[in-house]
């Protein structure tokens, strides 16, 4: 999330009067503080805003002016350019143009003319402020609504595979069951196994991951609720991300007997703990699927920190196996483009883009590193969480 630079350039102030002794004063009045831009009607107003909205940040305008009046101005530009703050310069301060310039102009402030000098600049500035608040508010809102976004990719990415192994599973089941005969026990269904027990174990793997894939939807639905604008930011330790890992995530009968776990100094992390939840799942999934059929099998899941490191590298989470490794050719596009060493079995090659995308949105990198015959290591570098 880009934060916007208060402290380059201020927003320019939009003067609009069809006086020309008007714009002149104003422009020689506050010039010395705000930069100020006038027009000679609403016609010409709009026509600056339809080239360079996005510069001006507050405008004034005259009520009585020829051809289309200050209101229909605000009207306009409350419709089109809602992130202008607006303000009515008026001598005629009847009830029903201030109501109108409330409620269908919606202005922060009516300036009676002719304008008070310092009254009008404080009113300039209040109106700047509001708008440097409702801009950093729509910034966190868009940053919300990305990691939405975000969770609902890789949400979609992570339940495919599960789910199509829990298919497998019921179908498998289902073509073994064996149709009653006649004579048969009611309330009684027969199916066939080669081996003894094989459709119960082939259950036990389809609910494990319909489980994984209920916990994955969670953490979906808790991303919605954090999407909120005044949801409480999330911080959590490396530590109980990882062991939140080993408690939720599907493994296979033996696969959880190959994690060692090395925490030497924990730290806090930034971001969202779903999203990075995410990520864990995603290369630990990657890691045990290389490591599948080999006879020694080993995945480490590393946390530490080290202060003498350079900045941005100093705290990581590190998912290491001594798995076959992976190609030179493929390793040196792995987190710039979707390639995949399995695209025989479903691999799209988008988790690992998924991952570098959800780390760059907090400051983070992941850096991978692998031999051939002698594994992979895919680190997670993070700025630690420092609380305000």
């Amino acid at each position: 999330m880009q934060v916007p630079d208060f402290a380059a350039e201020a927003p320019a102030v939009l003067f609009v009067d069809d006086e020309p002794m008007s714009r002149k004063w104003f422009v020689r009045e506050f010039g010395d503080e705000f930069r100020v831009q006038t027009a000679g009607g609403a016609d010409e107003a709009l026509s600056i805003l339809r080239e360079r909205s996005q510069e001006f940040g507050v405008l004034v305008t005259d009520y009585r002016m020829p051809e289309r009046d200050g209101m229909k101005l605000l009207r306009a530009v409350q419709r089109d350019y809602r992130h202008v703050i607006r303000l009515l310069a008026t001598a005629y301060a009847e009830k029903d143009v201030a109501i109108a310039a409330v409620n269908q102009g919606k202005v922060l402030r009516i300036l009676e003319k002719p304008l008070d000098g310092e009254a009008t600049r404080e009113a300039l500035r209040e109106a700047l402020q509001l708008y440097r608040t409702q801009a950093l508010e729509r910034v966190v809102n868009e940053g919300r609504v990305a990691a939405l976004r975000e969770a609902l990719g890789f949400l979609a990415h992570e339940l495919n595979t599960p789910l199509a192994t829990v298919r497998g599973y019921v179908a498998s089941v289902v073509a073994r069951h064996i149709p009653a005969e006649d004579g048969i026990e009611t309330g009684v269904a027969r199916f066939t196994e080669d081996q003894p027990g094989e459709l119960v174990r082939a259950l036990e793997r389809a609910e494990r991951r319909a489980l994984y894939c209920q916990s994955l939807v969670s953490t979906f639905v808790q991303s919605a609720r954090d999407a909120y604008p005044d949801a409480a930011p999330q911080s959590i330790s490396a530590s109980s991300l990882v062991e939140a890992l080993l408690d939720e995530f599907p493994f296979e009968e033996n696969e959880r007997g190959t994690i060692t776990i090395d925490v030497r100094h924990d730290f806090r992390l930034p971001g969202r703990r779903d999203l990075l939840y995410l990520v864990l799942c995603t290369l630990t999934k990657n890691a045990l699927i290389a490591l599948r059929g080999r006879p020694e099998r080993h995945l480490w899941l590393e946390v530490d920190c080290d202060p003498t490191a350079p900045v941005g590298r100093r705290c990581w989470i590190r998912v290491r196996d001594n798995g076959p490794g992976i190609p030179p050719d493929v390793l040196a596009k792995l987190t710039r483009e979707p390639v995949t060493t399995r695209s025989a079995t479903g691999g799209s090659g988008m988790g690992l883009m998924f991952c570098q995308r959800v780390m760059q949105t907090i400051n983070g990198s992941i850096d991978v590193q692998s031999t051939l015959g002698e594994g992979a290591a895919v680190t997670l570098f993070f700025q630690p969480h420092t609380p305000n």
